[in-house]
């Protein structure tokens, strides 16, 4: 009872409260506006929380991580374009809802669906991360770094069809994390004598550029183009009641959410589709799934709002994120020497349950916002995307020199916006990267730790977690290799995953067409009069 005395106490302060209210509300707003999303929005802000207590920071990143998503909704809904990457699925069935003038039935079940996957994402994180952090004493230098390298592993698989280029890129950040002063006798090591990386190459200069300049050079080069917003009728609190018909649905997704969550490099796509694809198998009616369904957009909305906090559990209990938001929020508790682990636990229980406390009460804000501002947020979507991609640029410079007041940042920054934007262009993955520079150094100092202590190489897996974890790393390698092989001895042969996913994907893809097709139509048209009139 003390502890949630003392929580209480934390979260009273003004500047806590200043955190929710601005977290809450402005990642509800970067998820409104298409093409931002909130990988952007934390990499501008990180800078600016290093100057703030821990709690403040953490509460003002997860707040905008979170509720983006569920700002995200509003225009996948009303205009057939998802705020964030997340919310592509909930187009499926949100729109052709809003076509039939329920968009605000669609978005009050967007709302509702949200809600119930993030309190229940936090009631898990609340039950499994003390679980996790009472096994985490077990974990020694080796299990660490086997961890780490599972990690990595498993960020690498899951990117299904671009393994190897998703290896490279995880190499290549663990190559960038080993610049600078090597962690043991402090000798420089690839700084080619230029004495501006004998420091490293910042963590943050990188995901500055890969994230915010990569994504305002993005936007910088497309069209903009007029929204017209469809009229809707119904009420806001209509979903709330018409979720309590489908409690199975819900706690499903929410329950693939929370399991995605906590595997590194799965995340919200990964469950986004496995509760839509067990939600339409279940279903009375699943013909109706794509053309409208309440249950579709409860699977998929429920399912993606589950993850955030979900993905703090391994961070928490064990201190090695599973993707790149929880990566730069890692980066906020080692400028403020809070080593997250049982020691965290142990040591600051009242920090923690004040972060408990913080995750419930901003799913409730945002939504209670939601509610309220619905019909001025619908706005946002009409933001030209070049005057966005001119803010982010302008934000994402000042945040870099902010660092360390270095015009050399700068540079580094801007390099790796435009190894970024290259990336995007072709559709490769930036996340390998982050996550090869945060568990690459990890992985060496707890490398360099255990083999000075094993004098034969099986003694490397001596105990019984670091058995477990080496078995699990050659069970994933060996499946992985295993379905490489038989992809390039039978290449006519699709497996039944393969098979659903093309066929998801291309009633996603072929439903909007037409659109697409029209519109570039549309601009060729617009673009030759010019000419002519020129």
């Amino acid at each position: 009872m003390e502890i949630i005395t003392a929580a209480i106490e934390v979260l009273s302060r003004w500047d806590v409260v200043l955190a929710l209210l601005v977290g809450s509300i402005g990642g509800v707003a970067i998820g409104a506006i298409p093409g931002v999303g909130p990988a952007v929005a934390i990499a501008i802000l990180l800078p600016a929380t290093f100057s703030m207590d821990p709690i403040v920071g953490l509460t003002l990143l997860l707040g905008i991580y979170g509720s983006s998503m569920y700002g995200g909704a509003i225009p996948a809904i009303l205009i057939n374009t998802p705020g964030t990457a997340v919310n592509a699925l909930t187009t499926y069935d949100g729109f052709p809802m809003t076509a039939r003038g329920e968009g605000r039935r669609a978005l009050s079940l967007a709302y509702s669906a949200s809600f119930v996957g993030g309190v229940f994402s936090v009631v898990c994180l609340i039950f499994l991360s003390p679980v996790l952090a009472k096994i985490a004493p077990m974990f020694g230098s080796r299990e660490i770094f086997l961890a780490a390298l599972l990690g990595i592993i498993l960020v690498v698989v899951a990117h299904r069809g671009q393994m190897l280029i998703a290896a490279a890129l995880a190499g290549f950040g663990i190559l960038l994390n080993t610049v600078g002063l090597e962690p043991a006798a402090y000798t420089r090591r690839y700084t080619f004598e230029q004495s501006w990386l004998a420091g490293g190459i910042d963590l943050i200069v990188v995901v500055l550029g890969l994230f915010a300049l990569s994504q305002a050079f993005v936007l910088m080069t497309m069209d903009d183009e007029k929204i017209r917003l469809p009229r809707s009728r119904g009420s806001l609190l209509q979903g709330f009641r018409e979720l309590g018909r489908h409690p199975r649905v819900a706690g499903v997704a929410a329950g693939f959410g929370v399991v995605m969550g906590m595997i590194p490099g799965v995340g919200e796509f990964t469950a986004q589709f496995m509760s839509y694809t067990s939600a339409r198998k279940l279903s009375k009616t699943p013909q109706s799934f794509g053309n409208g369904s309440s249950e579709g957009l409860i699977a998929s909305e429920a399912a993606n709002n589950a993850v955030p906090a979900a993905a703090m559990i391994p961070l928490l209990a064990l201190g090695i994120p599973g993707e790149a938001l929880t990566a730069m929020m890692l980066s906020v508790f080692y400028v403020h020497n809070v080593v997250p682990g049982p020691g965290l636990f142990q040591n600051d229980m009242d920090f923690v349950v004040a972060l408990y406390i913080a995750l419930l009460i901003l799913n409730v804000l945002v939504v209670l916002f939601l509610l309220a501002s619905t019909n001025w947020l619908v706005h946002l979507t009409r933001i030209p995307n070049r005057f966005l991609g001119m803010c982010i640029l302008l934000l994402s410079f000042v945040g870099v020199y902010s660092i360390r007041n270095s015009t050399v940042d700068c540079m580094i920054a801007a390099a790796f916006g435009l190894l970024g934007y290259v990336l995007k262009r072709l559709n490769m993955p930036i996340v390998p990267i982050i996550l090869g520079m945060v568990l690459g150094g990890i992985m060496e100092v707890k490398l360099r730790t255990s083999l000075a202590r094993i004098r034969a190489p099986l003694d490397f897996i001596d105990r019984p977690i670091a058995f477990v974890l080496f078995c699990l790393i050659v069970l994933i390698l060996a499946s992985t290799f295993w379905q490489v092989w038989r992809g390039w001895q039978s290449p006519d042969r699709r497996t039944p995953q393969k098979r659903a996913a093309q066929a998801f994907s291309k009633r996603i893809s072929g439903r909007n067409a037409r659109h697409f097709e029209a519109r570039r139509k549309q601009q060729r048209r617009r673009r030759s009069y010019d000419h002519m009139g020129s």
